[in-house]
């Protein structure tokens, strides 16, 4: 079995001697490194570079090493006939609950505020309003969705969760579907982004789906930044609709210079480090997908045209 591994972002010396122990008769090379005529029968890949698919037109198979395949998909030699598999959790989903219940901490114990009177110079304790009373809407009912949705129940949050089709999380009120987006947006305290980048979910949450949201809701986006549009975040935090927001990714990454986000004392912004992935969690689902795939077992592979 001949793999290669085509991440630049990512470092090759931690990952191959992990993936070696998990797959010690596999020829792994790192892409750029391998041998003159030498293909791979499968990669693994985070965002590769451009022309890298044409250079390894053998492919039986690619595990992309993270969540999300939006941009993967979106390169212009992706072999579309070739099997995509992804990183479901490995890991990520405790990662990015961690994240949402720092975001949900800040904003519930106050700190923001806390932060605005240590600049004034301003001693005084705030009535504190429960925490744990904010209606929280989850959007994202994959792997990650639901690790995140049934830690804040188990906090004690009220939580709803919104997907593309409808599904059983134990304690959560569950919506689905374009229609009933509205329906779960209202009444929100929390809104908590997870969603992929898909056809269907790109530019989803615009200033109409903002103000449904409770006044003085607060927004913590860790899926992908593209199902918001920046101009109703931005409009919302100015206005007061929005009281602010915690944001991990955005339509443009890294984020420009001149997006006002940067410099709104209301929001606090963070370079994609919600669900790092972890190498160990990682190795294990890659290892275990092209195990079965050699052994003609079939795996859950992407629907490259849902995105999903």
């Amino acid at each position: 079995m001949k793999i290669v591994f085509a991440a630049p972002s990512l470092d090759a010396q931690l990952w191959l001697p992990e993936l070696n122990r998990a797959l010690p008769d596999a020829d792994i090379q790192v892409d750029g490194q391998q041998p003159d005529g030498w293909l791979a029968d499968y990669a693994l890949v985070w965002l590769p570079a451009a022309g890298f698919f044409s250079s390894q037109p053998q492919l039986k198979g690619i595990v992309n090493l993270g969540a999300g395949v939006d941009k993967l998909l979106a390169q212009a030699d992706f072999p579309r006939q070739v099997p995509l598999m992804k990183l479901r959790d490995a890991g990520m989903g405790a990662l990015i609950l961690d994240y949402v219940r720092y975001g949900l901490l800040h904003f519930g114990r106050d700190f923001d505020r806390y932060r605005a009177d240590q600049r004034a110079l301003v001693w005084q304790p705030l009535e504190l309003n429960n925490p744990l009373k904010r209606k929280v809407t989850v959007l994202g009912t994959g792997a990650i969705g639901q690790t995140v949705a049934n830690g804040l129940v188990a906090d004690g949050y009220t939580v709803r969760s919104w997907g593309r089709s409808s599904k059983h999380i134990e304690g959560v009120e569950v919506f689905a579907g374009q229609a009933a987006l509205a329906d779960c947006l209202a009444d929100t305290d929390v809104l908590v982004n997870l969603l992929p980048c898909t056809q269907e979910t790109q530019g989803l949450i615009q200033q109409k789906q903002l103000q449904l949201l409770n006044r003085g809701a607060v927004v913590i986006s860790a899926g992908r930044g593209e199902i918001f549009s920046e101009l109703a975040l931005v409009q919302g935090l100015e206005s007061g609709q929005l009281r602010g927001a915690l944001l991990d990714v955005f339509e443009q990454e890294p984020l420009p210079a001149n997006s006002p986000l940067w410099r709104m004392d209301n929001v606090l912004v963070t370079p994609h480090i919600a669900g790092p992935t972890l190498i160990d969690g990682a190795v294990e689902q890659v290892s275990d997908y092209l195990l079965k795939l050699e052994a003609g077992v079939s795996v859950p592979c992407v629907d490259v045209e849902t995105g999903y």
